[in-house]
């Protein structure tokens, strides 16, 4: 059995609060390292929450890995008001190169879960020249009814104190304010018209959609439309909205397969 890949923390100002950011790779800079992945993570996420599939991702590309808090989650700072209405583009707009610049990266790969997804998808039509590819699990592409009694169903959960004290886990204080931020955007009517088509039509590199056939929150059409007529779109049977937990060495497997054979 061979040993984990070393892990590197670091925290990166972003002029309105610190990111918790963490790196798996042989060496604490990428200047000579493979094109890493980059993992964008869903609206209760955070590095902790993806768990050992980072470590499995490096193992199965042979890539570094580098996860983050979003401003707002995990051990990043607390986010300075309310989600802006285009939270999902400005990940890949405001936040990858900040990254970029600190790891000493220039050509990655995007890779995101649920709204992470979409934020993987708007990074990559934002930065073509420099994204490899990009892959979505359980993944967002428009505003659906199903999506929606997801939602309705968690934000009751969340009213319990022994669940939102379960989240506080990996938030601390934060933990209302992240279930509030996903709750409160994705149920505002303001937010109906939300789709990932824009950007889809931006982006240039090869492109995995992989879905959970029992996804609770987004029907097979949303992979089906995001990866279109270019790209791979994989449902996986009795899967859940998390296939890096539910299926963590097939995901892991079918990313490494996908990336082998394109880049």
């Amino acid at each position: 059995m061979t040993d984990p890949v070393p892990t590197h923390d670091l925290r990166i100002e972003t002029g309105r609060g610190a990111l918790f950011v963490r790196l798996w790779w042989h060496e604490p800079s990428l200047r000579d390292a493979p094109p890493p992945v980059v993992l964008f993570h869903d609206s209760l996420g955070a590095v902790e929450l993806w768990r050992s599939f980072p470590q499995a991702l490096c193992e199965a590309t042979g890539r570094p890995v580098i996860a983050y808090d979003r401003l707002g989650f995990g051990r990043s700072d607390a986010f300075p008001g309310a989600l802006p209405a285009d939270f999902i583009a400005a990940e890949g707009r405001d936040t990858l190169p900040l990254l970029r610049d600190a790891l000493g990266f220039t050509q990655f790969i995007a890779c995101g879960h649920s709204v992470g997804g979409g934020m993987a998808v708007e990074t990559a039509a934002n930065h073509q020249a420099t994204c490899l590819a990009v892959i979505t699990m359980g993944a967002q592409a428009f505003i659906e009814e199903h999506t929606l009694a997801g939602i309705r169903a968690a934000q009751a959960v969340f009213e319990r104190p022994q669940d939102l004290a379960r989240l506080a886990r990996y938030h601390g204080d934060k933990a209302r304010w992240v279930v509030d931020a996903w709750t409160g955007t994705w149920l505002s009517p303001a937010f109906a018209g939300w789709a990932l088509d824009d950007a889809l039509a931006g982006v240039t590199c090869p492109l995995l959609a992989i879905h959970g056939e029992a996804d609770e929150f987004g029907s097979p059409e949303h992979p089906r439309r995001i990866a279109g007529a270019q790209g791979r779109f994989v449902l996986l049977p009795a899967i859940g909205h998390n296939p890096h937990r539910e299926a963590e060495a097939e995901a892991a497997g079918l990313i490494g397969s996908f990336l082998a054979e394109r880049l």
